[in-house]
């Protein structure tokens, strides 16, 4: 019988998505009435090729917040367990992947660009992997920090030795 690891830092990242899909068909909703406000106001002036661009946009109005909606499904999960770290990976479409990095010379790097929002490198051995994409600079910073403190606790465990309690 195998016993699940143990987990010493979790972190679940996923994008903001501030539209609920109530909110998204409120939206559309919105749009599609304005724009049936606007289009007979432009055929009652006289102006029917305004109509088709106005139904252009509409269409790729939707599309747009499809694929925005779309890319709200994607995930990123870190896993520090004794002696790795696993960055588990949702793509849009659903599709994971895995990949473990060694713990032992594991370090959080903030990658710093003027002007740009900062990248979180996990830099082992000369190698980096980019994660947290999703996150702002704010979350980055906080990410970087809790998983700094995860592993320096994992390379430096405390021992509760009852013998050397006074």
């Amino acid at each position: 019988m195998t016993t699940a690891p143990e987990i010493l830092f979790h972190a679940t990242i996923v994008p903001h998505r501030s539209l609920s899909r109530r909110g998204w068909t409120v939206v559309l909703g919105g749009l599609a009435g304005l724009g049936t406000i606007a289009a007979l106001r432009f055929a009652l002036l006289g102006l029917w090729p305004v109509i088709a661009c106005m139904g252009a946009e509409a269409i790729l109005t939707a599309a747009l917040l499809a694929v925005h909606a779309r890319a709200g499904r994607a995930s990123e999960v870190l896993l520090l367990e004794p002696g790795r770290l696993r960055v588990l990976r949702t793509d849009p479409a659903g599709r994971r992947s895995s990949r473990t990095l060694p713990a032992g010379w594991l370090n959080a790097v903030l990658e710093e660009t003027p002007g740009r929002v900062p990248r979180l490198l996990l830099v082992a051995h000369g190698r980096g992997e980019e994660v947290a994409t999703a996150l702002g600079e704010h979350e980055k910073r906080e990410l970087a920090q809790a998983l700094a403190v995860a592993l320096r606790r994992m390379r430096e465990p405390r021992f509760d030795n009852p013998q050397l309690r006074e």
